[in-house]
């Protein structure tokens, strides 16, 4: 009877890029036993990067135990399974080499079935993966391994495969923006969703499936016609209703559809949900301000900040891979788009604090092949103009 066993597989960068690492788990299918633990820093990287390391070394370990075995290789990252299972082209030339070499070891076991799990139930190797992009930011040895990655042809112990490791660093100097080798960076046009209920009274509006108000259609109206004939290629959409609804009227005027991404949607402000900010201070006056002076601090029952901006993260590598020298709307809410500014700027987190989006406003960031970005735009409302009027 053919062996089956389960490889549970992570990664992830400080900043992405960032000092970065993976972890890995393989389990007997049946008795749920671990039987491999596998982690790794790999210095500076990127979020897609770390996560096809981590796969890497999973089917690696998986080899090592029982060649014959049938795999079902569990990941959060969507981008990886999709591409694994050829259902995503794979463009990004980082990513290409990376899937080859999967492809290698998973061609060596009795067959690889590539599942997609929400980050909760993928949380062992999330838990190796933080120790490793750790030990990755400390320049410390991994903690757990090692994770026998698959040698190339004539390589030797130190060296990376090609096009797998580092993305070169980010300029230093205040010259990020020029020098490139893109003649067409990635362009992410962010398009906060239309006025709701909640925004008209300035209260907090999070995971709820609020619909726009009947000011809020115009504006989305407004927005797409305003980005007729710009070249976008691709919509991308939180999967909340508000930002849906804004984003339908954009893939009318453009004669496209829009692509939904979970990691895209607002903050879940938990028990704040639908107060005014006095009202939360009223009720949670300590709570409040452990929030305002701690990004890592969420509000009760919700989400940080910092949790935010790490799956926003994510969510832009997914785009960059899929849509590289392209134009891609991205119809979110005002924290997603603050993060998106804030990691182009190299700010930190707390920076949140200090942008102002209106609903319905356009900003533009350019990203380049080699790591920087560039904001182009931010907070831009003049298609909104003749509504005030």
């Amino acid at each position: 009877m053919t062996r089956r066993l389960i490889i549970e597989a992570d990664g992830g960068a400080r900043g992405n890029p960032g000092p970065a690492g993976f972890g890995a788990v393989v389990r007997d299918a049946a008795s749920g036993e671990v039987l491999a633990e596998v982690a790794e820093p790999i210095g500076r990287a990127t979020n897609n990067v770390a996560e096809y390391r981590g796969l890497i070394a999973g089917l690696t370990a998986a080899a090592g135990i029982d060649p014959q075995a049938r795999v079902e290789a569990r990941m959060d990252s969507k981008l990886v399974v999709e591409q694994m299972s050829g259902r995503w082209r794979i463009k990004h030339p980082d990513m290409q080499p990376l899937a080859r070499r999967a492809h290698e070891v998973a061609s060596g076991l009795g067959g690889v079935d590539y599942t997609w799990v929400p980050r909760a139930q993928n949380a062992h190797a999330d838990r190796l993966a933080n120790e490793a992009m750790d030990a990755a930011a400390e320049g410390r040895t991994p903690s757990r391994g090692p994770a026998a990655r698959p040698q190339e042809p004539g390589e030797g112990p130190e060296e990376e495969p090609e096009g797998a490791g580092s993305l070169p660093p980010a300029p230093a100097s205040p010259a990020v923006g020029w020098g490139h080798p893109d003649t067409a960076p990635t362009r992410l046009v962010l398009l906060r969703h239309g006025q709701t209920p909640l925004s008209v009274e300035r209260r907090f509006a999070g995971s709820g499936d609020i619909e726009l108000t009947g000011t809020g259609h115009d504006q989305a109206r407004a927005a797409a016609h305003r980005l007729a004939g710009r070249g976008i290629d691709a919509i991308v959409s939180s999967p909340l209703r508000r930002t849906r609804e804004t984003a339908q009227y954009a893939a009318k005027e453009l004669s496209l559809e829009v692509e939904i991404d979970d990691d895209l949607r607002e903050t879940d402000f938990g028990a704040w949900e639908g107060l005014t900010f006095a009202e939360a201070r009223e009720r949670w006056p300590e709570e409040l301000d452990r929030w305002l002076a701690d990004p890592e601090t969420a509000p009760p029952g919700g989400e940080s900040f910092a949790a935010v901006a790490r799956r926003v993260a994510a969510a832009r590598e997914r785009l960059l891979a899929r849509h590289a020298g392209g134009s891609v709307l991205v119809v979110s809410h005002v924290t997603p788009i603050k993060v998106l500014v804030q990691q182009a700027l190299l700010a930190p987190v707390q920076a949140l604090y200090r942008m102002h989006l209106d609903v319905g406003c356009l900003s533009e960031v350019d990203c380049f092949s080699d790591g920087p970005m560039l904001v182009r735009s931010l907070n831009d409302t003049a298609h909104l103009d003749p509504l005030a009027g």
